[in-house]
């Protein structure tokens, strides 16, 4: 499974387990650029903070930051392309 498909599939489960995967699927992209490296933090914390609301029982909220994590995600992918 591609890199970003198993991300995407760890935001879809939005699972406490699904943070440290998502850190060692990222690692290897790490400090390649600042940009990069950027944008890594930014999908990790929009993670993060999907896995907390949904672990707290928020299912409100779900959706809108799913959505905000895939749209990171998509930007990521998109970056981790153009530096390869």
């Amino acid at each position: 499974m591609d890199c970003f498909q198993r991300l995407e599939a760890l935001v879809d489960s939005a699972d406490i387990n699904g943070i440290e995967e998502a850190n060692t699927l990222l690692r290897r992209f790490k400090g390649r650029s600042q940009v990069l490296t950027a944008a890594i933090d930014e999908f990790m914390l929009d993670f993060k903070t999907l896995v907390f609301v949904v672990e707290s029982g928020e299912q409100g909220f779900r959706k809108s930051l799913g959505k905000l994590a895939r749209a990171r995600l998509s930007k990521l992918q998109h970056l981790v392309n153009v530096a390869a």
